[in-house]
């Protein structure tokens, strides 16, 4: 039986790749450095600002201090304007609705920075009850380890056979299969279903709805 899903944020729950770009780029520009077409950050987030950092800089300048120097200016603009295009996936507010409302707890576990995260689920979902909300934190490594996982099954009291995870890439799978998590990759966020199937993904879906479907199923054995 499914008692608690797990979603990843950027891609799954929420588009957030304009906003993405445009800080990114503008941190690019102050540096010296040339900006990037936005849908060509779709390949460069999920793992962290750091790598997201490091995969924007140009070949040569790619190094710890141009990764501080951008998170210099990567983190106020981000904070101020992060919320300017960023929007919920059509139905999603729906699903968790619908998810919340037969007893099931949900999380996010996210590579996004903490700050940054908390924020961004209260000004999107301020009337959903998550059971933990963790994104990057200090200490803390980033997915697809599965520290993050554990800290919300350990926070909750469900085992990893009572849990599901929700993610858009391959890292995502990765995260749920080092977990032990059945895993569901979705097919609206920043990755294509090859790299979902290829790194494990155990459902895929393409919309919301089939989401309530897999968990009905399952909860029906």
């Amino acid at each position: 039986m499914i008692k608690l899903a797990i979603f990843d944020l950027d891609g799954t729950l929420l588009n957030t790749i304009e906003d993405l770009a445009v800080s990114v780029n503008y941190s690019l520009e102050k540096c010296g450095f040339p900006p990037h077409p936005i849908d060509a950050y779709k390949k460069f987030v999920g793992n962290g600002i750091n790598n997201l950092f490091l995969r924007a800089l140009p070949e040569g300048e790619k190094n710890d201090t141009n990764i501080e120097r951008m998170r210099e200016f990567f983190l106020p603009y981000y904070a101020d304007n992060g919320t300017k295009y960023t929007h919920p996936y059509e139905g999603i507010p729906e699903l968790l609705k619908a998810i919340t409302e037969k007893g099931i707890k949900i999380a996010v576990a996210s590579n996004k920075y903490q700050e940054a995260t908390v924020k961004i689920i209260a000004n999107y979902f301020p009337d959903t009850d998550f059971c933990a909300v963790f994104g990057q934190r200090e200490g803390i490594p980033v997915k697809p380890d599965p520290a993050i996982v554990f800290d919300i099954l350990q926070l909750t009291g469900i085992s990893a056979d009572h849990t599901i995870y929700i993610g858009d890439s391959g890292v995502d799978m990765q995260t749920a299969k080092n977990s032990s998590l059945q895993s569901i990759g979705v097919t609206w966020g920043f990755r294509d279903e090859e790299e979902l199937r290829t790194n494990g993904a155990v459902h895929i879906v393409n919309n919301p709805e089939e989401i309530i479907r897999i968990i009905d199923n399952e909860n029906q054995r």
